[in-house]
């Protein structure tokens, strides 16, 4: 049998209900809830409550979906899975740092809230739209955007989805010049341009917070967003790095397949970076777990 890669959804696929069913189901899931709600009160009544608009607001959206992602990857683990490997889309890469033992859950919750304040405010300092461009080339998207000023491809998704960060008043030309290369392309429903220089303040918030909390070697190999290999050398750069520059998705995806691994769970919110994968390399085997049913049915 091949290695296990866990990957930590990101922001974009929360919804009401989210991580309920492992909470009622599994114990390690529900400690998870526990220990959000002891630092940020109510986070729970968010995840499983909370309407879509409220849950979209990214200083609510970044805390509820690390704790969803992370309670799954708990109660998968609870199950007696463990993975080789981890990895995190975005915001995932914090559940996916907590997992590993970076850092303790608690210290890495914290973390995820700053970043959420920091990227919000940084979002409406700086507005932005983020597209999401298929059915071209990631070099085909490069050439697209280098046209525009304030444009630019963020996150490498697979090899005919690129997303792109740009300003709100070149988003419906950017949408154009795709449509004229073959392509498609839509706005995305954010609330900035994320993993662009539009979030360089964020970033350097964020160092700046991390500037006296202790970060540990990962107890599981965990893949960087920003370098696509695993954490190595500053890991608080890393950390700083992955708001403000793109995610190198389909590469990572890559170089896991290269280390041998051929099961990827998806533990979190919604099944999008099972689809990616698929897209990526349609032999490896992608599974979500989000819920009760995709946990009893889960089988290695």
């Amino acid at each position: 049998m091949g290695k296990i890669a866990f990957v930590f959804s990101g922001q974009g696929a929360q919804y009401t209900g989210m991580g309920k069913e492992l909470y009622d189901a599994s114990p390690a899931a529900k400690k998870v809830f526990d220990m959000a709600d002891s630092i940020r009160e109510n986070t729970s009544k968010q995840c499983f409550e909370a309407d879509v608009s409220e849950l979209s607001q990214t200083v609510n959206t970044q805390p509820c979906v690390f704790t969803a992602d992370l309670a799954a990857a708990c109660a998968v683990a609870e199950k007696g899975i463990k993975p080789d490997f981890v990895a995190g889309f975005s915001l995932g890469e914090i559940a996916a740092l907590a997992f590993s033992q970076m850092m303790s859950y608690e210290d890495a919750f914290k973390l995820v809230c700053k970043r959420g304040e920091l990227m919000n405010e940084a979002a409406q300092k700086n507005k932005g739209a983020m597209l999401a461009v298929m059915k071209i080339t990631p070099e085909q998207t490069e050439e697209i955007c280098s046209k525009f000023e304030k444009t630019y491809p963020v996150n490498y998704n697979s090899p005919a989805q690129t997303v792109v960060a740009t300003t709100e008043e070149n988003a419906d030309a950017v949408i154009e010049a795709v449509s004229e290369a073959k392509g498609r392309a839509k706005k995305l429903a954010v609330s900035g341009a994320f993993h662009s220089p539009f979030m360089s303040e964020a970033a350097d918030g964020l160092y700046e917070y991390l500037s006296d909390k202790t970060i540990s070697d990962p107890c599981v190999p965990v893949y960087s967003n920003f370098t696509a290999e695993p954490y190595s050398g500053d890991y608080k750069m890393l950390i700083k790095s992955q708001v403000e520059n793109p995610v190198k998705w389909q590469t990572t995806v890559e170089n896991l397949i290269a280390q041998g691994v051929d099961t990827f769970i998806e533990v979190g919110v919604g099944k999008t970076l099972t689809g990616l994968i698929k897209r990526i390399n349609g032999d490896v085997k992608a599974i979500k777990v989000e819920n009760k049913a995709d946990l009893d049915a889960l089988e290695i």
